[in-house]
């Protein structure tokens, strides 16, 4: 049933939205002159995925996960997506293509050893990663391995459709920071 409202709501996602994603792509060709932002993150049974987004950060950035990432990286254009939430409408895509869900455990990078094997031992990867979910509203990012591999397994141990919806509210309306960055000195 979750399957059915991703694959619906990425679909009128990408056809309504076409105009804003229309226009943060043109706004970011000025901004960073790459608006699109692929990584590969870990996925489903821990297989690798290209994860779509918007640049929020200059194109000479290091591939880490965004609290190891310095603030001084972040565009102008990049701070308004990263908090309006705008900077994920890209990975409809990914969750049209069935290699994410709407909710669920965000994918972190290979990189990420400590994450990653927490996440194995909680049976995180048995469910597509998500855009948003439990963490990403309670402000839990990747910088606390455990408790957010923790944090997922309770997320998917109690996903009810009701938890599906709210969650989703909850990140439009902005609730929950988002991956910290850390601030530069």
């Amino acid at each position: 049933m979750i399957r059915l409202f991703d694959v619906l709501f990425a679909s009128l996602g990408l056809v309504f939205g076409f105009p804003v994603l229309l226009l943060i792509y043109v706004l970011g060709l000025f901004d960073t002159g790459s608006p699109l932002f692929r990584q590969e993150r870990v996925g489903r049974h821990q297989k690798p995925f290209i994860l779509v987004k918007f640049r929020t950060m200059t194109v000479d950035t290091a591939s880490v996960a965004s609290h190891l990432a310095s603030s001084a990286s972040i565009t102008r254009l990049g701070a308004f997506l990263r908090k309006s939430k705008l900077d994920e409408l890209p990975q409809l895509w990914n969750v049209l293509k069935g290699e994410m869900s709407l909710v669920g455990p965000r994918p972190g990078l290979f990189n990420q050893q400590e994450l990653t094997a927490a996440r194995a031992s909680c049976g995180v990867f048995e469910v597509r990663p998500g855009i948003t979910g439990l963490a990403q509203v309670s402000n839990i990012d990747m910088s606390t391995p455990q408790l957010l591999a923790e944090t997922d397994q309770r997320m998917i141990r109690e996903l009810t459709l009701v938890h599906y919806f709210k969650y989703i509210l909850m990140t439009v309306l902005g609730k929950g920071a988002g991956d910290r960055v850390r601030s530069s000195l």
